[in-house]
């Protein structure tokens, strides 16, 4: 599925060779949900361990029985008290009720309609949104929309895999490694990926 990618980066980047003969293939697959479901889920996830989080969402679905995500109307009726009750903090919460109002304005776009816009069209949208940076939206760019450059060049983990693989001191500063990724392109989620592994494999 990668392969093509693969190749480019190899041939590219002798870093991304060594890499990428490490790890083996790119597993790297986009979860087809809408830009409102990955957002809420990116905002119960910040600052807090994955299984902390995933415990919050299933609290939250569970008010709603009858769907299989809250729709964004139903965010918007349902109490404070309610939503905290799931394990929301008050700036999560009303995070998710702007996330929901934006949804309905159509400053969220549904997944149709994010598909047709670039990634710099959605970063400025998005951005404008409560809890939800620059990040955030990258990650939606690529775990979501399944976007082939992305960079997300403010990642620890990215950032980290690159120190670990070139055997530096210090991690590159955020604007210089975006820089450096040109080199990258049009491939930068791949690389991304394989910079990831290289944090991971480093703390095993």
């Amino acid at each position: 599925m990668h392969s093509e990618a693969e190749a480019h980066l190899s041939k590219k980047c002798p870093v991304m060779r060594r890499l990428i003969k490490a790890h083996g293939p790119c597993l790297l697959v986009a979860h087809k949900r809408t830009p409102y479901e990955a957002l809420v889920s990116a905002v119960a996830h910040q600052q807090l361990h994955a299984n902390a989080a995933e415990a919050i969402l299933r609290r939250f679905k569970a008010l709603f029985p009858k769907t299989r995500f809250p729709k964004p109307e139903q965010v918007l009726e349902a109490k404070d008290e309610v939503l905290r009750g799931c394990g929301f903090s008050t700036g999560k919460m009303m995070a998710i009720r702007d996330i929901a109002e934006k949804t309905m304005s159509g400053q969220i776009p549904g997944r149709a309609a994010a598909l047709k816009l670039t990634d710099e069209e959605l970063i400025e949208r998005l951005v404008a949104v409560r809890g939800v940076g620059r990040w955030t939206v990258e990650m939606l760019l690529i775990f979501t929309l399944g976007r082939p450059d992305v960079f997300p060049s403010d990642d620890y983990s990215v950032r980290n895999g690159w120190r670990v693989a070139k055997k530096l001191d210090e991690m590159p500063k955020p604007k210089e490694f975006r820089e450096l990724s040109e080199r990258w392109r049009p491939h930068r989620t791949l690389a991304a990926w394989y910079l990831w592994r290289a944090a991971d494999a480093a703390k095993g």
